[in-house]
């Protein structure tokens, strides 16, 4: 068994007794290792250590139970073993920089530190051969861009972490008031009827350790609206990576696993990201959404 195996059978543990007492002499002997050696492989593996993880996927479950006001936030916290309402608000706060009334009363997106999905750190797929994994199906494919396409949308800034994906940081979710602010002006804006959605990264005009954030909707070419912000996927070659997810608050967890493993798969390729980070969305008629992740890369070195 590879070390990320014994490593993963633990987060599996850890995901499936969250409300219960979880012992690091329990998680080592699942992994067969040492306390003393687990701590350190898992510290190097999931990027925090085993206690601040529990905690944090404790709060991130948590963040559920919140989101209903027939749930006291005492009863919240003695059933992720916080022990009291101190303690659990102290922890929130100190995680996501609002406390849990706050989350609650102002409908706050939050990001959350996700499961790890290991195996995503360890296998090179080939182009066109979906990889199963956890839940998620993705697969990797190159293509040029023949024409570029249009968006009209709205753009914001978000605070940015160099290192940081979705997935491994935690805080209010600054992209998702975006989102939202998309949203509302969305029947203002001329379209395509069928047309995707498109939310890109990029440094523009932010501010010191921010970075801009474009959401947009497809348009015809001679579409104009000066009410809107203009965005142009330009024509070149891409990573595209696809994916599927069950629902909208799944797509949030499989989007940092897509972006950890664009970012392995492309080293691993020599490669390395250009500049901007476009995802797209597609419309779809049932609960599945078919998202990708369109890369534009160059050689590494």
């Amino acid at each position: 068994m590879h070390a990320w195996e014994s490593i993963q059978k633990t987060l599996n543990h850890i995901e499936e007794n969250l409300g219960e007492e979880i012992e690091i002499d329990t998680l080592a002997g699942i992994a067969g290792l040492s306390p003393f050696y687990y701590q350190r492989l898992f510290t190097r593996l999931v990027k925090t250590s085993v206690r601040d993880y529990i905690k944090l996927r404790r709060l991130a479950k948590s963040t559920v139970m919140l989101r209903s006001r027939e749930n006291r936030i005492i009863d919240i916290a003695l059933n992720y073993g916080f022990g009291s309402h101190v303690t659990y608000t102290r922890a929130f706060t100190k995680t996501y920089g609002i406390t849990p009334s706050q989350y609650r009363s102002n409908r706050i997106s939050l990001q959350n530190f996700e499961k790890p999905d290991l195996l995503l750190s360890y296998l090179v797929i080939n182009e066109g051969v979906p990889l199963i994994s956890d839940g998620l199906v993705l697969e990797m494919n190159r293509k040029f861009l023949d024409e570029p396409i249009d968006f009209l949308g709205v753009i914001g800034y978000y605070a940015f972490r160099s290192g940081k994906m979705l997935g491994e940081k935690t805080g209010v979710d600054m992209v998702g008031d975006i989102w939202r602010r998309f949203y509302k002006e969305f029947s203002n804006i001329p379209r395509l009827p069928e047309g995707r959605q498109i939310g890109v990264s990029f440094k523009g005009d932010a501010p010191e350790g921010y970075s801009s954030y474009f959401i947009g909707t497809e348009i015809k070419k001679e579409e104009t609206d000066h009410n809107f912000i203009r965005w142009q996927l330009p024509s070149r070659e891409y990573v595209v990576c696809g994916f599927e997810s069950e629902n909208k608050d799944q797509t949030v967890a499989n989007m940092g696993k897509a972006m950890r493993y664009t970012r392995f798969w492309l080293k691993k390729h020599g490669l390395t990201a250009d500049g901007f980070f476009p995802e797209m969305y597609y419309k779809s008629k049932s609960d599945i959404v078919y998202t990708e992740l369109w890369i534009p890369f160059k050689k590494r070195g």
